[in-house]
This record gives C-alpha cells, structure tokens and sequence, in this order.
C-alpha cells in the first residue's frame, strides 16, 4: 500500500513493517483438499477461483459475499476492469455455482452489490438458491453530483438454499426515538419505552436500512480498503442469519470485517483473499478484536439510530463494567 501523510488524530488501523513478519506467518495457503477444522478461523491469502475446489462441502452456515462491482477499481495491487453486463453476470456465475455445495442445506447467502450490478447479482442467485429479499442500505458518505442524482445507496441480496433456514429478528432490532409518544386509554406507553433518558421504541428489521455509517479516518475500524463495509452493517446479516459457533465464509474478505465481526460476536470465520496485504490487515484486526470486542452503534443488544453517540455513552456509564458488549466508538451521520 502507498504510504499515506495522515493527521494526529486519524485512526485509520495500518500495517507497521515490524506488523507483516508475524502476521504474514498466519496467512494460510492450501493446494490439497481440506478439512472444515484445518481452515477455520483462518485467512486464505489466495484467490478463491484456485482454492474453492479445495474446501469441502455443506460446511458453511451463513455465506457473506462481498465482491468486485462492475467498476473499474484499483484494489491496492490489484485492478478489477468494468464490463458489459452479460460478461459481468458471466463472472458470477462462474465462481458462484462452485460455492453452491459449500453451504450447509439450512445455510444463508448474502450478496452485496450496487444499483449497475443488482440484476446480474439477483438473475445468478435464483438459479442456485431461494432468494428472500433485498436489502437496500443507505450509504451516506459523499459529497453529491452536479449532473446526476447522489449515489447514496447499495443493495444487498439475501437468500437461502432450503426453507429450512435460521433467522432471527429479534437479534436486530433497532432502537428509535420516538417523536409523538402515544399512550393507550391507561395512560401507559403504547408499544414504546418511557425513561429518564427519552422515549424509544424497539422496532422490528426492514429491508431498508438508515442507520450505517460508513467507516472513515476518525473511526478505529476504518482501513485504507476502498470499499470495506461497516461492521454495524455485517453485524446486523450475522446475528439474523447465524447462531453462536455457527461458520460464516467470505470469498473476498478485503481488510477483513466479516471475519473480526463473527469473532467479536462468538462465530466461527473463513476467509479467501487474494491482496496479502489486505489479509495480513483482517489478520491485525482480528488480533485487536480479541481485547476489543465493541461494534459502532451497537450497544446493550440493540442497533441504535445514527446520531445517537452522546446518549449511547450516557447510557453506557449507568452498565455494569462486566458487560460483555461496550460502547466506544462513534456513530455520527451526516455528510463528510
């Protein structure tokens, strides 16, 4: 990665030269077939057209993908060149069909993708897996067009490959204020909670999602990976979709935050990347998750609304210290 003059306060993680002779050390590479138990909890440095072959099959529980849209992005040493989308929905298809026997019959997919490449993404998803729904988030980060409408949003595919499958809303619902109190003929709160700190209410998950901030320098979490995903949004797919001890695999694993999200919330990981500096980066990230186990907007078992960073650590002083899930970092809104 091309060094970078950063600010005092900028707390982008990065690797440091004494990081890489540890961590490249971890980094695993397999040319045989594989045993669940000899990969997991591990980075595969490696592409994941080599190496899917390699992995045995029905070991994944939640499949988490995350890959290349059809733009042309530079991905520190590697460029990946937009095409026509029949070619691009080609390219899917080619490693998606391998991943089909990898999932476990009750398993999930969730495939992340923007506004161009949804319909390859969703047309290659139906021939092998029941599709739910899509998920449509907003990705506030950005500074607008003079010619065109903001691009401020990106969609994310959810499906399962039986009927059989887990899911579990209750594991993320969102805390929201509530604007007009409405009280029952009692004079008791009506579906929504009365307290000292405000008035919210638990909602239930939809498929649109408002309340992800995309990392960025003043955020631990953030990396210098072009499109790395927040992990408030990959926390919210993995406590739907995956029980404790579960397995959740991510072909393009990037910086890393599928893997250090299913390990700060009691998962099992897999990931394939094919940047060694990218997977030497997941592999310091999940070294600092082991002492640091927070989540931005995430605190006291429920998703918190952006903006709400000031109440969070009110609320956070009145917890028990033996807590398990604590409130550090920022979840601030807005444009940047």
């Amino acid at each position: 990665m091309l060094k970078k003059t950063r600010a005092s306060n900028n707390r982008t993680l990065t690797l440091q030269e004494n990081d890489k002779e540890i961590l490249e050390k971890r980094l695993l590479n397999i040319s045989n077939k594989v045993s669940v138990n000899d990969i997991l909890n591990k980075t595969i440095n490696q592409d994941i057209f080599y190496v899917v072959d390699f992995l045995p099959d029905n070991f994944i529980d939640l499949l988490f993908i995350d890959p290349p849209y059809n733009l042309s992005k530079i991905y520190n040493q590697s460029k990946f060149k937009s095409t026509n989308d029949m070619d691009y929905e080609i390219w899917i298809d080619s490693w998606m069909k391998k991943l089909v026997s990898k999932v476990k019959n009750t398993g999930s997919i969730y495939v992340c993708c923007d506004w161009k490449c949804t319909s390859a993404i969703y047309n290659v998803l139906k021939k092998y897996f029941i599709v739910r729904n899509r998920i449509t988030w907003e990705r506030e980060k950005g500074r607008g067009a003079k010619t065109n409408w903001k691009n401020c949003n990106e969609d994310i595919w959810f499906a399962t490959k039986s009927e059989n499958y887990y899911f579990n809303p209750d594991a993320v619902k969102l805390k929201r204020r509530v604007i007009a109190p409405y009280k029952n003929d009692n004079g008791q709160p009506k579906d929504w909670e009365e307290s000292e700190d405000g008035n919210f209410r638990l909602t239930f998950p939809s498929n649109l999602w408002t309340d992800i901030s995309i990392p960025f320098w003043s955020m631990p979490e953030n990396t210098d990976h072009p499109t790395q995903k927040p992990e408030k949004l990959v926390a919210k797919i993995i406590l739907a979709s995956s029980k404790e001890n579960d397995c959740v695999f991510d072909p393009f694993l990037g910086s890393g935050t599928t893997s250090v999200v299913s390990k700060k919330l009691n998962r099992n990981y897999i990931g394939v990347e094919l940047d060694k500096e990218y997977s030497m980066l997941a592999e310091k990230r999940l070294e600092n998750a082991d002492f640091d186990k927070t989540i931005q907007g995430y605190n006291n078992g429920v998703f918190w609304e952006r903006n709400t960073l000031a109440l969070q650590k009110q609320l956070q002083k009145k917890k028990p210290q033996h807590s398990q899930i604590s409130f550090i970092n920022e979840d601030l809104g807005g444009e940047r």
